[in-house]
């Protein structure tokens, strides 16, 4: 229904004619090519399960939206940028969410209300958590094994990042920490690469306290993930690449009892320092005089006091870097490796990991998994649970891209030009039609999209 108080807007003078402008069309909606992310959740079935593991504690005969419609009204709007539970006062009545709710487009009922969301939030359980978890590595893991099926699957990378969610309330275990400068969370995000595809498929996002170590909860999301990777891809090799974060005698015997191949990150200390010091000289030494970066490469068999006397293969790197107007300095890094390729071409194996810090931008800018601002600590996972599922529907949605232009298009991107588009819906007894801006700039990707997702062409 419109609204009859409503102002319309004047510009008398700005083009040839005077432009009036009114807020009045009921049926439109700026999201009209959102219908995509139904499309993608169902053929994933991500929410249908997430919604199965939920225990819902409300009395049945007094509930009007169900688990799977708060779950899909948070991850479908998160996907659609409205990262804010009270975002539900702008798109309560839009038709598309309506339809993609499964309810009709013009007389189906409104959103759930943001004090709903917050209750559904506030009311998750350890047990809730645990498993959601669990669903959302599966989706992934199990759509890709269907994608791949044709393919022979000779490596999977596991790739474990923390980061960092600034706080600014009074969320429970939220601390100060002097890395970063400010109250925060620390949450873990776990990422696979299947041979070498460039993308990183997010599968897990744990919520952990503003002073977790990088280790915490990391030995047992990759014995989880090892297990799950090997059931489903049997003769696939695991590879396992972590920053310096990690390192520890624990980590290194896990790896190695899982018999993984790894790659992590160490800091410098005064052994390592002397182990390159050679190496350094040269590098400096070349660096003055071709007036640029050098970077060398070499390998030591290293003990740590800690590591119960077992040497393991230490590659590094002596490099200097110089820019202009700066003074030269010394860059050397270290990494722990059971492999045995060249020295070079293992730290540039490593090196790869940081297209990590790319698909985090994403959560960050694009699918707010910072957005954080539950007292609960639980309620705040189940935000970043959402955030996760939101940006697992849209990789899924980019990975059928791939061979396209907008196949490596950011996450914001690829919401301005498959799913922000001005549209028109009308609903009769037969059918729901949707009338799409028929200018709009990618209008092909967007039919490329629809049939790569089921739609049929007529």
């Amino acid at each position: 229904m419109s609204d009859s108080t409503q102002q319309s807007v004047l510009f008398p003078s700005l083009c040839a004619k005077p432009v009036h402008i009114t807020f009045d069309e009921p049926e439109m909606t700026s999201d009209g090519g959102a219908l995509l992310l139904k499309a993608v959740d169902d053929r994933l079935g991500l929410s249908a399960a997430l919604a199965d593991v939920i225990v819902d504690p409300r009395d049945p005969s007094k509930v009007r939206h169900t688990v799977a419609d708060l779950l899909r009204q948070r991850i479908f709007g998160l996907a659609l940028g409205y990262p804010d539970a009270n975002d539900v006062a702008r798109i309560g009545v839009d038709p598309i969410f309506r339809m993609l709710l499964g309810r009709d487009p013009v007389g189906g009922e409104a959103l759930a209300s943001q004090s709903t969301i917050s209750r559904f939030e506030n009311s998750a359980t350890r047990c809730d958590l645990f498993r959601m978890g669990e669903i959302i590595a599966d989706s992934v893991i199990d759509y890709h094994r269907s994608r791949l099926r044709r393919r022979r699957v000779r490596r999977i990378t596991i790739d474990l990042d923390p980061t960092d969610a600034a706080t600014y309330g009074e969320q429970q275990l939220s601390f100060f920490n002097g890395h970063y400068g400010h109250h925060c969370y620390l949450p873990l995000l776990g990422f696979v690469t299947f041979n070498d595809e460039p993308e990183q498929y997010l599968y897990a996002a744990v919520l952990r306290s503003g002073r977790a170590s990088a280790r915490v909860g990391a030995i047992g999301l990759l014995r989880n993930t090892i297990r799950r990777l090997r059931e489903a891809f049997p003769k696939a090799k695991i590879r396992v690449r972590l920053d310096g974060g990690f390192a520890g005698p624990e980590m290194f015997e896990f790896l190695e009892q899982q018999d993984v191949e790894y790659l992590v990150a160490m800091g410098k200390n005064a052994v390592l320092g002397r182990r390159c010091a050679r190496l350094m000289g040269t590098a400096r030494r070349l660096s003055r005089e071709r007036g640029t970066s050098v970077a060398l490469f070499g390998e030591t068999l290293y003990a740590a006091r800690s590591w119960k006397k077992i040497k393991r293969r230490v590659i590094y790197k002596a490099e200097v870097t110089r820019y202009a107007d700066r003074d030269a300095r010394d860059n050397p890094r270290f990494v722990v490796t059971n492999l045995k390729y060249t020295p070079a071409n293992l730290y540039k194996v490593y090196r790869m990991r940081g297209e990590s810090e790319n698909r985090i931008k994403e959560l960050l800018d694009g699918l707010a998994i910072d957005r954080m601002s539950c007292t609960s600590f639980k309620a705040n996972q189940v935000r970043v649970m959402m955030s996760a599922a939101a940006y697992v529907v849209m990789q899924a949605l980019r990975c059928r891209m791939s061979c396209t232009k907008i196949g490596r298009k950011q996450v914001g991107t690829l919401r301005l030009m498959l799913l922000k588009i001005a549209g028109k819906v009308r609903s009769s007894v037969r059918r729901i039609v949707i009338s799409l801006a028929q200018n709009h700039p990618w209008r092909e990707q967007w039919l490329m999209a629809a049939r790569a997702w089921g739609a049929v062409v007529t």
